[in-house]
């Protein structure tokens, strides 16, 4: 039995699922998420739990078994709380700010990085240099944040360039000198 996929997932008050059509729905106080069922993995709700089974013990039903109950932990706890993400921009001269709906970035190119900020996605900066992500999509959250850090990865010798707020960098020795 997968350790994971076994776990069953607490529904918070507030916080209703569904399962019909082949499709498993969460609705709460943040939003509305819904996510297909992956094959040869069974969706019950019961009293204040979501419980995930799976049909046989093949190899694949294994795997899809734990990634299910991980996407609607995941939805349970995007339409109750929330995600939240951030990003540090470090260098001289390296800012960002938010205008409308863009993310306008200064990262020591000849010009300014305007990035488009998706529907579902809320970006704040704080002190210019701060980025913060929210949403309710775990995996949204995640690959918004990956696309803004993919415009200047941190550097190896000096650091600079966006990384996460908790992100290590251990940095190279330069040019040892005679």
């Amino acid at each position: 039995m997968s350790r994971v996929g076994k776990l069953p997932v607490s529904i918070p008050s507030g916080v209703t699922v569904q399962v019909a059509d082949g499709a498993v729905s969460v609705r709460g106080p943040k939003g509305n998420l819904s996510q297909a069922l992956v094959d040869h993995v069974d969706v019950e709700v019961t009293d204040g739990h979501v419980a995930v089974t799976r049909h046989n013990n093949a190899r694949q039903s294994r795997a899809n078994h734990g990634l299910m109950r991980s996407l609607v932990a995941n939805m349970v706890h995007g339409v109750s709380q929330g995600f939240q993400k951030q990003l540090e921009v470090i260098g001289v001269g390296y800012r960002a700010d938010v205008r409308g709906k863009q993310l306008v970035m200064n990262l020591g190119y000849s010009h300014p990085v305007n990035y488009d900020i998706p529907d579902g996605v809320d970006i704040s900066v704080d002190k210019q240099n701060v980025i913060t992500i929210d949403g309710i999509d775990k995996q949204q959250v995640g690959h918004v944040a990956a696309e803004i850090r993919s415009w200047r990865r941190p550097d190896a010798y000096k650091g600079k360039g966006v990384r996460y707020k908790d992100e290590r960098i251990s940095l190279k020795a330069g040019k040892s000198a005679k």
